[in-house]
């Protein structure tokens, strides 16, 4: 090669992978790996200077890697912590002459330590923030007895508006203070609440909450709540409450025993009394695929009975349907929705809610990490076959729109700009993966003449072709390049007794290969012939793959 390997750019982190064993892999399979590589690489075996001197660094590779995977105490440290964790002289975090399960006990606790450290540059925000819109203009304006209907613009008016936001602080492992406020308006009037609220985890089962609150509107709170874990597929909370105003006190109470009925669902039991006195029972039942809902309330002054369904699809968006009805003494009410992710931290959702008496409304939900923002939108009064229609159809187009022309289009971007910095900063790198991997190939030049005239004299197993890396198949991606590399010599180094297994592990550490395309999907084409015949098959970059097995047959004239 024109190109020099020296032994520091040599930097293989996947042992494993270089090794082609599985991460459980016995000493025995160890064994058999290391001495199957070191007869490959062995130094003696080349009489050309750069060529034993390449064979040199690779072979000083295998052996460091069969090193570490052979003792199980350093073993254990290489799994939990990587290469780095061997690299420190005297492994100063943890005794190596530690069991394994000493040494991930160790770094258990290691991680607890960093965790308490951390308490303090720790919080968790959360707010919502919702404004209603009152749209009655734009669908009552057309009824017959709308007396004020001449012409003009429709009127669109904000009528109420919330904002809410809290904060967690950690003071130790067990306690938590929680402070939270909020500020509300509605057709002119308003006001706003504090409230302080201290947690304490008592115990592996349960946790207790003290909270002060204050505000304009209903004055100063006092509360209490008690979480408690009664068996393991029970528990209980319990929470009381004083409100003090100008009316006097009002106090409050509210219990909940909750139980797993079975893996998937849950069953609950509600009992609050006070200023709006109920009973409640609901089966909630949650899986991969669905989430149903039930519930039956007894109480003043609402009384009713929900159910709900949610379908979840399993696809990249995480999009979810959902349709639920209402009924009780204050009237009938039908939502149906639909939401999905648009973007790694954010979902959009939509709900289109039909009631009498309440009539037609539209509810736009965007939730941005851990903020929420709300806009229930008050279509008409009546029930308007017109305001469902538009209702409907409107946020879809809307949507599909914005999902072409700007949330693709942004996407796309930000991914090629990850991509492009990922390029750049790992660049040397590749270069240095990629050096070794020719230096491999031409190490096994040798070898591999052997291996095909032994299979070929008992029809075994031929590496016709084979590409790793990423393929364009897509027609919708036919703009993307291919980025591949040709691996037949490599497969065909690890083909024995006619058969490759390649184990779990990435491909990109295999002897002979390296990563074409750093941060992109790939995968392993191989075209092989067994027994005379031609087969294809395509593996994805971490899958185990054996050959032969049953694939796709390729005809005389493909």
């Amino acid at each position: 090669m024109a190109s020099a390997l020296d032994d520091d750019e040599i930097s293989n982190d996947d042992y494993y992978s270089l090794l082609n064993v599985r991460r459980e892999a016995t000493q025995d399979e160890l064994k058999a790996a290391y001495r199957r590589l070191c007869m490959l690489y062995h130094p003696d075996k080349h009489r050309d200077p750069e060529l034993k001197r390449q064979a040199e660094v690779l072979f000083n590779l295998v052996h460091e890697a069969y090193e570490v995977l052979s003792e199980p105490q350093a073993r254990a440290i290489y799994d939990i912590y990587g290469k780095r964790g061997l690299d420190v002289d005297g492994w100063e975090v943890v005794e190596r002459k530690r069991s394994p399960a000493e040494i991930r006990e160790e770094y258990e606790r290691l991680q607890r330590e960093r965790e308490e450290r951390r308490l303090q540059q720790r919080t968790n925000p959360k707010g919502t923030i919702s404004v209603g819109i009152d749209a009655t203009d734009l669908f009552d304006r057309y009824e017959e007895d709308y007396e004020d209907m001449v012409g003009g613009v429709p009127h669109i008016e904000i009528n109420r508006m919330h904002i809410s936001q809290s904060i967690e602080a950690p003071l130790t492992t067990k306690d938590t203070a929680i402070l939270s406020g909020s500020l509300s308006t509605h057709n002119g009037n308003g006001g706003g609440t504090i409230n302080l609220a201290l947690r304490r985890v008592t115990s592996t089962k349960g946790w207790g909450e003290v909270e002060l609150g204050a505000g304009d509107t209903h004055g100063p709170l006092f509360g209490m709540k008690i979480f408690r874990n009664l068996t393991p597929r029970c528990f209980a909370t319990a929470q009381c409450g004083l409100q003090f105003s100008s009316r006097g006190v009002r106090p409050g109470v509210t219990t909940v025993l909750a139980r797993h009925l079975d893996k998937n669902t849950m069953g609950y039991l509600q009992w609050r009394w006070g200023i709006q006195s109920s009973m409640n029972t609901s089966v909630v039942r949650d899986t991969k695929r669905s989430h149903f809902t039930v519930a039956v309330q007894l109480g003043i002054p609402h009384t009713f009975m929900m159910m709900s369904y949610q379908y979840k699809f399993q696809d990249e968006d995480q999009t979810k349907i959902k349709g639920s009805v209402k009924s009780g003494f204050f009237g009938t009410v039908v939502e149906y929705g639909a939401e999905r992710k648009i973007s790694r931290h954010s979902v959009v959702g939509a709900t289109v809610s039909v009631g009498v008496p309440q009539g037609v409304s539209l509810k736009i939900k965007l939730n941005r990490a851990s903020q929420t923002y709300f806009f229930p939108i008050h279509l008409t009064d009546q029930l308007l076959p017109s305001a469902v229609f538009y209702a409907t159809v409107g946020p879809l187009v809307f949507y599909l729109a914005i999902q072409q022309l700007v949330i693709r289009p942004y996407v796309r971007a930000q991914k090629e700009q990850e991509l492009e910095k990922q390029r750049e900063s790992s660049a040397s790198n590749i270069a240095k993966k990629k050096q070794e991997a020719e230096a491999a190939v031409l190490l096994m030049q040798e070898s591999v003449r052997r291996i095909i005239e032994a299979e070929e004299s008992r029809m075994g197993l031929i590496i016709l072709n084979a590409w790793y890396g990423k393929f364009v198949t897509d027609n919708s991606r036919k703009h993307e390049r291919a980025k591949v590399i040709d691996v037949t010599v490599p497969l065909q180094c690890l083909v024995k007794d006619s058969k490759l297994i390649l184990t779990e592990a990435s491909k990109s550490g295999l002897p002979g290969f390296y990563d074409p395309c750093v941060g992109e999907e790939k995968s392993l084409k191989v075209l092989y012939q067994f027994r005379g015949v031609m087969h294809q098959v395509l593996s994805g970059d971490t899958e185990p793959l054996r050959i032969p097995k049953q694939s796709h047959r390729i005809d005389s004239d493909t």
